[in-house]
């Protein structure tokens, strides 16, 4: 069982599968950074100065008044966060985008690593049924009639 195990193991995708994991991990916090240090102050900056990941409706409970996410969620009140699940959306999409960018650079760079086929030739053209009952027709009167 333990050979299998280190069979399992020793397969490519099984490698692959990590290194993208440990990647992807790594790659989040960046994108996080993105989205909270860049992006969302651009947006604020669109939207009057508004940071609208700290957005939140009051569903029950109470919350200070124009309190922060985190604060209206240590007071115990059961908040809608818009502006998180907007934040969410943003990190989704644009890691969504990057990961199609690197798909397509490395499929771009497998194909142009992998050997050229050469076309085939294209089959002869085949006769038309036109042309092969006038080739009968000819071979007809070239014999000689018993």
């Amino acid at each position: 069982m333990i050979k299998e195990f280190k069979d399992f193991i020793a397969r490519g995708n099984v490698m692959d599968m990590a290194v993208g994991i440990i990647i992807g991990a790594a790659f989040t916090a960046i994108v996080t950074s993105l989205v909270a240090d860049i992006i969302n102050p651009i947006i604020g900056v669109v939207t009057g100065g508004m940071d609208f990941s700290d957005k939140y409706v009051v569903l029950s409970g109470d919350a200070p008044p124009g309190a922060s996410l985190q604060a209206a969620r240590d007071s115990g009140a059961n908040v809608f966060a818009i502006g998180a699940f907007l934040s969410a959306i943003i990190n989704f999409l644009i890691i969504a985008f990057v990961v199609f960018l690197l798909v397509k650079g490395v499929n771009r760079i497998k194909d142009s690593t992998l050997p050229v086929r050469p076309e085939p030739e294209p089959a002869p053209a085949l006769p038309t049924p036109e042309e092969i009952l006038l080739q009968i027709r000819d071979e007809l009167r070239a014999r000689p009639m018993i």
